[in-house]
């Protein structure tokens, strides 16, 4: 905690140098970056009101109440009329327009300039840094989020980032890690393309989670390394993620889908549950390094005329 607070400090100085946060005339025009902030939000959300660019900010009633009586004295918002005045709604004028769009242009060319020396690759970087920030932070992220098949770099990232889970909250350490980087290798070495898959979900580009599908022989599929970021959790991802794999493992044709979970995994195992998943076997592994109690679950997929055929050939 300690640690996380003074970096935190350390980049809120860093930046609100390098954003001119403090300077009384933000990018050298008549108002301060609090005026600018506001000016903004009137303009993409008008007509507002005094309360609602209060609450929407969390600035302070009476700071919003000078500001915008200064910005009526500069001729950039006009209130139509209303008989309370912190319900009144609140236009730019043509002034005010002119304003907004001159500091939104600098504002523009500013961050252009921050970042002019950096290749795609460190943009990219960035970008995804600032939004696992703010997700990270935001006591109310937004909820959507999407799913797409894998791409080059997956692999690595997210045999990384179950090994950190996992070591973090049961304590297994470099045998889970052996068994994530054996699997990504094998799936990307060996990969079928139509036969199987890799999903990863995204919120605002940030890697919140996976699940992977491979080719069991036999009619057999093996739903695998499902993991949601705990930033990402209560948005019914791992639920998505699941109904991806099924679909997929239907719309292939398999006619049953296996996976190996943990006892110790409630939430994976309810998730499996509602889902049709069914426990068959149930065995005690040192994998991870230590004693942990594994279990087998499957869900039939096919025909009951097809079952038979597809049971013969189960091995896993």
């Amino acid at each position: 905690m300690t640690d996380a607070i003074a970096s935190i400090r350390s980049f809120n100085r860093f930046y609100t140098q390098l954003a001119g946060a403090l300077d009384a005339r933000f990018l050298g025009s008549e108002a301060t970056l609090p005026e600018a902030r506001l000016l903004f939000e009137i303009a993409v959300n008008e007509p507002g009101s005094a309360n609602a660019l209060q609450a929407s900010l969390g600035m302070d009633a009476g700071y919003v109440s000078r500001i915008l009586t200064r910005f009526e004295k500069r001729g950039w918002i006009i209130r139509d009329r209303g008989t309370d005045a912190r319900t009144r709604p609140i236009r730019l004028t043509e002034a005010g327009r002119e304003t907004f769009a001159l500091l939104d242009a600098r504002q523009r060319d500013a961050v252009a300039g921050m970042i002019a020396r950096l290749d795609p690759v460190a943009q990219a970087d960035l970008v995804e840094a600032l939004a696992r920030a703010r997700l990270l932070l935001d006591a109310t992220p937004p909820s959507g989020f999407t799913i797409r098949p894998f791409r080059t770099g997956d692999m690595g990232r997210i045999a990384a980032r179950q090994s950190i889970l996992y070591a973090d909250s049961h304590g297994w350490g470099r045998g889970l890690e052996v068994v994530e980087s054996e699997v990504t290798t094998a799936f990307l070495r060996d990969f079928k393309p139509g036969r199987e898959q890799c999903w990863v979900a995204e919120v605002d580009g940030v890697m919140a989670g996976s699940i992977f599908l491979t080719d069991e022989g036999g009619g057999i599929a093996r739903l695998r390394l499902l993991y949601v970021e705990p930033f990402a959790r209560g948005r019914r991802i791992g639920d998505a993620l699941v109904g991806t794999c099924i679909g997929f493992a239907r719309d292939t044709g398999y006619a049953m889908l296996t996976l190996w979970t943990q006892a110790v995994l409630e939430t994976a195992r309810r998730l499996y549950t509602r889902h049709g998943f069914e426990r068959i076997e149930t065995a005690v592994h040192h994998d991870f390094g230590e004693a942990v109690t594994g279990e087998r679950w499957q869900l039939r997929l096919a025909p009951p005329s097809e079952r038979e055929t597809a049971q013969e050939g189960l091995a896993i």
